[in-house]
């Protein structure tokens, strides 16, 4: 299979022998691919290489062959965000669970739109955190494992002052033991109606979504929620995040360049 313009997200790319990239590719009409992009070390590749950044948005001609495609020419269509502070952290932890949900091969046109939406809400859209679990939500939803978030498993309306559990396959549950892992009706109606909830109801939503994106992730805990644990840290901690998630080594003075 051969592609022309086929537009598409880079989530990934890391170092392949010595002058080329497997990058990792959310397209418009393909989904998530694997491409190997050849001959992009050198001082006169920096243009090729630089539209292969993770966020950037590109147009692509390709061929399929296997599970891997071949890039022949790309191109970068506009200037990728400068994403700073927590917002680069939230496009590291959103690129790794695209990679992580999404197989490849499997084109969702509405993924593809969502990416595109937060690719500029990032940083923009405040607070962070509800711009998170909106995405969640959605992306949850685009796939097909998506929740009733105003209504229990049983059909039942939430009560505003009650408050509930989750069954990532059941939905949910009235929790009358007021357990740690609960959150209040009101935070998951205001989810359910696209409405900024208070921020301590956004702290309950965050962990309520972490138990059903790590059901769907299979228990394996994504390198980003370990990461944004560590943001107490040093000023160090955006650097290994940028390294770690790009598989690209840390020395004990921060990224290795001859790696």
């Amino acid at each position: 299979m051969r592609v022309e313009g086929e537009r598409a997200f880079v989530l990934h790319a890391r170092l392949w022998r010595e002058t080329s990239l497997i990058v990792e590719l959310l397209s418009e009409s393909h989904g998530r691919i694997g491409a190997v992009a050849r001959g992009v070390q050198g001082p006169k590749k920096h243009v090729q290489r630089a539209a292969l950044q993770p966020w950037q948005c590109i147009a692509f001609a390709g061929e399929q062959r296997g599970e891997l495609w071949t890039l022949k020419q790309w191109e970068a269509v506009d200037a990728a965000p400068r994403h700073t502070g927590e917002a680069a952290l939230a496009g590291f932890y959103v690129n790794e669970l695209m990679l992580r949900l999404l197989p490849r091969q499997d084109a969702v046109p509405e993924v593809f739109a969502l990416h595109q939406a937060l690719r500029q809400d990032l940083g923009v859209l405040l607070p962070l955190s509800w711009c998170l679990r909106r995405y969640e939500r959605d992306l949850l939803e685009a796939l097909g494992l998506g929740l009733a978030w105003g209504e229990t498993g049983d059909g039942e309306p939430l009560d505003p002052a009650a408050r509930y559990r989750v069954d990532p396959e059941q939905g949910l549950w009235r929790d009358r033991t007021h357990a740690s892992d609960s959150v209040r009706g009101s935070a998951l109606l205001a989810l359910a109606a696209d409405v900024c909830p208070l921020p301590e109801e956004l702290a309950e939503l965050r962990r309520i979504m972490r138990i059903v994106l790590a059901h769907h992730l299979g228990g394996k805990p994504l390198k980003a929620w370990t990461l944004m644990a560590d943001m107490a840290r040093p000023s160090s901690t955006l650097r290994e995040a940028s390294a770690a998630l790009a598989g690209v080594p840390v020395s004990e003075h921060g990224v290795d360049p001859s790696k």
